[in-house]
């Protein structure tokens, strides 16, 4: 059976062959040659990917990152594809489920969201509830530079706190509106924010929220 990282891994292929190598991505400083580098080394460069959280790893993740974004394009597109190598843990169905879904699907959002005409994908219900379970796992590491309380609500009520204080701000939204909101993509989020004019003003200068 098709795991949701497979579907969106397989979208997210698609999107970036159709949109070219050049075209524009809601990652900042990104084209989409960029984005799908960065994929294939998170999968296939462990020995770099650690400078994705680990600074004094970053160097050698930029001359990766460098080496992989001068392949051909088609090269990229394949490898993302084709996924992980047989040793890679990724390479595990219940790994790769855990770590990708929330992964390809932002990454996905990246290339739709940054064309000039997009509209919101319609997801399953299931998807839906997948992508919750995830928010609810990381919404405290990645809410926790946010510079007010944060409440994330879905439109059935359902809530989770990503960051404890006041004033507090409520997102509201359907649960993959709120990933990328709490993933650093606020400006193309559908989302509903409530809280007092102070503390909209304050979360909304802030760029502490997601990685």
């Amino acid at each position: 059976m098709s795991t949701h990282a497979k579907r969106e891994r397989l979208l997210l292929a698609d999107l970036l062959e159709t949109a070219g190598p050049e075209a524009p991505t809601l990652c900042e400083g990104w084209r989409a040659r960029d984005l799908a580098a960065h994929v294939v080394v998170r999968e296939r460069r462990p020995d770099a990917a650690g400078g994705m959280v680990v600074k004094q790893l970053a160097p050698r993740l930029e001359r990766v990152m460098a080496e992989f974004a001068a392949k051909p394009y088609e090269e990229l597109i394949q490898l993302i594809r084709t996924g992980p190598p047989r040793f890679s843990p990724f390479n595990l169905k219940q790994i790769d489920e855990l770590s990708n879904v929330v992964e390809f699907y932002v990454h996905t959002e990246d290339v739709r969201r940054a064309q000039s005409e997009w509209t919101p994908r319609e997801l399953d219900p299931v998807f839906q509830d997948t992508l919750w379970s995830r928010l609810e796992q990381t919404a405290r590491m990645m809410g926790r530079g946010a510079p007010t309380g944060l409440v994330l609500r879905r439109p059935d009520g359902r809530t989770v706190v990503a960051h404890r204080g006041t004033p507090v701000v409520t997102v509201t939204g359907e649960a993959s509106e709120l990933v990328l909101f709490l993933y650093g993509r606020r400006k193309v989020a559908k989302v509903d924010l409530e809280g007092d004019a102070d503390a909209l003003e304050k979360l909304n200068a802030s760029k502490q929220l997601g990685i």
